[in-house]
């Protein structure tokens, strides 16, 4: 496949915008950049797909998502509203996950991966919870994702929330589709937590043992609210990062999400360890839960990415949320530099998807890289170059932009028409779903079983400590 006569942004530090450029395409992957003249000369067979002057990129990349929130949206708490954090988790998201169905998991996955094509969100990080329909749940989010034919990391939430049983349940399904998912192209897997606080020592303990032969990194929650370092303060005497570290669970392929309230000695340790780090500016500012120091970790040579935590797979709306969400902060217009949203949007997000990718790694427009493109019709009123791109995307870019969606080389959207996935049919059989599950989601939020309702226990550990 050949892509001709558009302006070629490939993302690779210090390249230029090829202007009147084409890329060339075999299979799964990126075989030549190059001028339209040049390509259309050496490729003349190839079948091709005119750019009209569109920009040509790499597809975006999540870092940390939940397909299962997709229910979530326009969805009614019960009175009164959530105060904090805590009672977001007990009477929004644990209820919740614990009302989804296996049809529910495919259908939110679905709809959440309609929403990444038209957004030109090609590869993302899936973090899932479902304890009552918990095992096959990544293989079938992996076959809503194969359907789709976008590119996905996924993992399993292990917690101490619903019982031991439950949590080697969860270990089991990780370690089941750590072994598989290798089978699938596209797909990649990493091991579930949810947080520090609902994880005792000997879950903590299984759980690194369950991956000690499987060269497997973990996908957690660290820190998003205060609550998760005053626990771990209470019960072990220690910070979060340095509970986990004991533990044995920071490294190279391990993702540690929000980051918002480690202290400096924490941040030294993740930078020591190589790990991950993902921001979610969206998230942060709608659970009210604080403002990581983006730019000190940054600095610190910290490893930071950007997700969405489940909003919306637009993530130039994310680029623009962390821009502006810093300067009004710190009161500084300086915070949250556009170079440094591309580094964490872009650069890093690369290379972290190249270490579930090597072979084929996604993020950028060069030979050798996954064949992950979007055509973006943007037609600047002022000039555009490689310098001040950064700029175009955060105050002019808009995700109706995205025309054309290519993943793996395979087209998903063309001229802004979906060529995988059916959208009015999956959005009609979500509608009945999310009805139904809202429907469960009240009678468990009600109900004084433990089994089904969050224990009183866990509000109890999710309170400051004095």
């Amino acid at each position: 496949m050949l892509i001709t006569n558009g302006t070629v942004v490939t993302w690779e530090p210090g390249a230029d915008l090829l202007e009147q450029g084409a890329v060339y395409v075999e299979g799964a992957r990126m075989i030549e950049v190059g001028s339209s003249t040049e390509l259309e000369t050496r490729y003349p067979q190839a079948k091709r797909i005119d750019a009209h002057g569109q920009l040509i990129m790499p597809g975006n990349i999540c870092a940390h998502t939940h397909f299962y929130g997709a229910f979530a949206r326009g969805m009614a708490i019960p009175p009164p509203a959530p105060s904090g954090f805590q009672e977001i988790l007990g009477r929004l998201w644990w209820p919740l996950d614990t009302a989804l169905t296996p049809e529910d998991v495919r259908s939110s996955a679905l709809v959440c991966l309609i929403d990444a094509i038209k957004h030109g969100t090609t590869t993302l990080f899936d973090h899932h919870a479902s304890p009552n329909a918990l095992s096959g749940s990544l293989n079938l989010i992996a076959d809503a994702v194969t359907e789709a034919g976008l590119r996905a990391v996924l993992s399993y939430e292990t917690t101490d929330r619903y019982g031991p049983a439950a949590a080697q349940a969860a270990i089991d399904e990780n370690v089941r589709f750590l072994k598989e998912a290798g089978q699938r192209p596209n797909i990649a897997a990493s091991f579930g937590l949810h947080a520090s606080l609902t994880i005792s020592e000997e879950t903590l303990a299984a759980c690194v043992e369950a991956v000690k032969d499987l060269r497997a990194g973990f996908h957690l929650h660290i820190a998003e609210h205060q609550s998760d370092e005053y626990d771990s303060l209470d019960k072990y005497g220690m910070r979060v990062v340095e509970r986990l570290r004991k533990a044995g669970l920071l490294g190279e392929k391990t993702i540690a999400a929000h980051c918002v309230h480690i202290d400096m000695k924490e941040a030294e340790l993740l930078r020591e360890a190589g790990t991950w780090l993902t921001h979610q500016p969206r998230s942060n500012m709608n659970n009210g839960v604080g403002v990581g120091d983006i730019d000190g970790m940054l600095r610190a040579d910290l490893r930071i990415g950007l997700g969405n935590d489940g909003f919306s797979n637009n993530m130039w709306a994310e680029w623009k949320a962390a821009y502006l969400l810093h300067k009004a902060w710190h009161r500084d217009p300086r915070r949250a530099n556009g170079t440094d949203i591309v580094k964490m949007a872009v650069h890093n997000n690369a290379d972290l998807a190249k270490t579930f990718f090597p072979d084929a790694p996604p993020g950028y427009l060069s030979p050798g890289a996954a064949a992950d493109i979007i055509l973006v019709d943007y037609h600047p009123t002022t000039p555009l170059s490689a310098g001040n791109l950064p700029w175009h995307i955060l105050f002019g870019f808009e995700a109706s932009m995205v025309t054309t969606t290519i993943c793996a080389g395979r087209v998903l959207m063309q001229d802004r028409r979906l060529l995988t996935l059916d959208e009015a049919a999956i959005t009609a059989h979500s509608r009945e779903l999310a009805q139904a599950a809202w429907k469960r989601y009240e009678e468990i939020l009600s109900s004084n079983n433990p089994g089904h309702s969050v224990p009183h226990r866990f509000y109890d550990a999710l309170k400051p400590k004095k």
